[in-house]
């Protein structure tokens, strides 16, 4: 059971989200408003979500103080623990996400400043605003999911997301469709299932809250990027669209029309980053992906050989609403133990299923070396 400490303050209005979010991962929720807070939102909106409660039912598997105050953060601190969340905190329960609502003058106080490293020493993850953007529900219930750990817990796990860009000149580019959605759920789903995840994005406009994340634009800034971080990964997965080719020369400045009705452009083979990731790290679980035109399943399992890659995920790019930037998506995953065709689902949905593909092979092939 989490137990969430709502407390007076404008974030208050968001915890309903936060709880539908945690409920829908599959966790029992119970709900405290602390004093005052029911100026800020009732026990009502969390109907139908999870429980508002005086006293904890049991001992907390998690805890979350959202929005916690000045005065909250200095109990927790200091072990002043009158009420029934801070009682639970004081007994050790763990892990905790606090969540601080201050002002700039009360966050830049020495004595809540010396409070909040405390709770940061004592294994709390606070969650403070960044560049004066309060902290989104989707981060905290992400923060509390990784904190609780699950299949992934421990595991690095490298993801790519996006498409590259080949610079023409200046203002123009060869590229592709993709919006980077796909790499983005499957980075969300790891992390809310305990791995430590870092994102190499190619010109995604959205970052992904709680993993850490690289920009990038062209194939060889992510076969850098990718090739640097891989060393240290324990899997990678591979969702962004790499331009096969890039311009032979890039001109300088932008290529005027003038009276000109025609333009060749030269293009010549980029490299090919899962393979040359794959040579450089043999013991590193490879997830790579094939977009298709039509059924994808024979080209993923060729590239499962040709690439010696441990999972294929392949799609068919043809198919209207499912792919390249949209909210869906239909594939089949192929590994070396078994194929599984997941019908047109969310990308969240399809990440879940990666994802529960990645956890099963790892697990055969740790059951393989001490079986």
């Amino acid at each position: 059971m989490i137990l969430f400490a709502v407390g007076p303050g404008s974030g208050a209005l968001q915890t309903p989200e936060i709880v539908r979010d945690l409920v829908s991962s599959g966790h029992d929720v119970e709900v405290m408003l602390e004093q005052e807070a029911e100026r800020f939102i009732g026990p009502a909106a969390f109907a139908g979500l999870a429980p508002v409660v005086e006293e904890p039912a049991d001992k907390p598997e998690a805890l979350i103080f959202a929005p916690a105050t000045a005065g909250t953060i200095a109990r927790l601190a200091r072990g002043l623990n009158g009420r029934p969340a801070e009682r639970s905190y004081a007994s050790g329960a763990r892990p905790v996400v606090i969540v601080p609502e201050l002002d700039e003058a009360t966050v830049a106080h020495p004595a809540v400043r010396e409070n909040l490293e405390l709770l940061w020493r004592d294994g709390c993850r606070v969650l403070e605003h960044e560049e004066k953007q309060a902290v989104s529900p989707a981060k905290v219930a992400g923060a509390v999911l990784n904190f609780l750990g699950g299949p992934l817990s421990g595991m690095r796990v490298l993801v790519t997301a996006g498409g590259t860009r080949e610079p023409v000149d200046k203002v123009r580019f060869i590229g592709n469709r993709s919006s980077g959605k796909m790499g983005r759920a499957i980075a969300r789903e790891a992390y809310r299932r305990g791995a430590e995840v870092m994102v190499v994005a190619a010109n995604v406009e959205v970052r992904e809250p709680g993993v850490r994340w690289v920009d990038v634009e062209t194939y060889a800034e992510m076969e850098e990027a990718t090739a640097r971080l891989a060393a240290s990964s324990d899997a990678l997965i591979m969702a962004a669209a790499v331009s096969d080719f890039t311009p032979a020369e890039v001109v300088e400045g932008k290529i005027r029309r003038g009276n000109t009705k025609e333009l060749e452009l030269k293009l010549v083979a980029t490299g090919d980053i899962l393979k040359n990731v794959r040579e450089s790290n043999p013991k590193l679980f490879v997830v790579g992906f094939a977009a298709t035109f039509g059924d994808p399943v024979a080209d993923a399992r060729e590239k499962l050989e040709t690439k010696d890659v441990d999972i294929v995920v392949g799609n068919d790019v043809s198919l209207a609403g499912s792919g390249f930037s949209s909210e869906e998506n239909e594939v089949h995953i192929v590994g070396r133990t078994g194929e599984n065709f997941v019908p047109r689902s969310t990308k969240k949905e399809v990440a879940g299923a990666i994802l529960d593909a990645v956890a099963m092979e790892i697990s055969k092939e740790r059951q393989g070396k001490h079986g």
